[in-house]
């Protein structure tokens, strides 16, 4: 049976591993730097950067969903879905449907406008998973990531001598 309910601070160690396994099936397995002591501080600290639910199946933790409030400028208040995994055993069960579902109950109830996330475009099941609910697909927005030294710059406010070009496909000669 399952069942569906808030992360506690002893989830922690799980949330570490599911975000580890997260990472794999996205094909990044180095992605994750994340520590326990990270993710105990800003989940579950004084002043809590995200919030997690998480899916047990007869009592095995088998998924979760990780997301904090976003703002618009347009629409007010909303909900940024961060992670949403299963499994890949307990897939095809309803249990990411579930775990969303419960995401939307708790943005409606704080007056959210809805749920923004990120689906890669290579996973063609999630995709048609989120069509199948009536997702609306921002196709002409662009993903931007300002991290590591290019961040530190910026924040230091430093300029960059020799910004890189802009990436051009070029036709292959031969």
């Amino acid at each position: 049976m399952l069942l569906i309910r808030p992360a506690a601070v002893s989830d922690v160690p799980l949330l570490l591993r599911f975000s580890r396994e997260l990472a794999e099936y996205e094909r990044q397995p180095d992605a994750v730097v994340i520590t326990e002591e990270t993710l105990t501080r800003d989940g579950f600290g004084p002043q809590p950067k995200f919030r997690s639910l998480m899916a047990e199946w007869d009592g095995e933790a088998i998924g979760y969903a990780l997301f904090f409030g976003i703002y618009s400028s347009l629409k007010g208040s909303g909900i940024f879905l961060e992670d949403l995994f299963v499994r890949e055993a307990f897939r095809g069960r309803g249990i990411g449907r579930a775990l969303l579902s419960a995401v939307a109950r708790i943005a409606r109830e704080e007056g959210s406008y809805g749920i923004r996330w990120e689906v890669l475009d290579w996973n063609e099941s999630a995709i048609k998973f989120y069509r199948s609910l009536g997702c609306e697909f921002f196709d002409e927005w662009r993903q931007v990531l300002l991290q590591a030294d290019a961040f530190h710059r910026l924040a230091d406010g430093e300029t960059p001598r020799n910004p890189p070009a802009p990436k051009q496909w070029r036709p292959h000669s031969g």
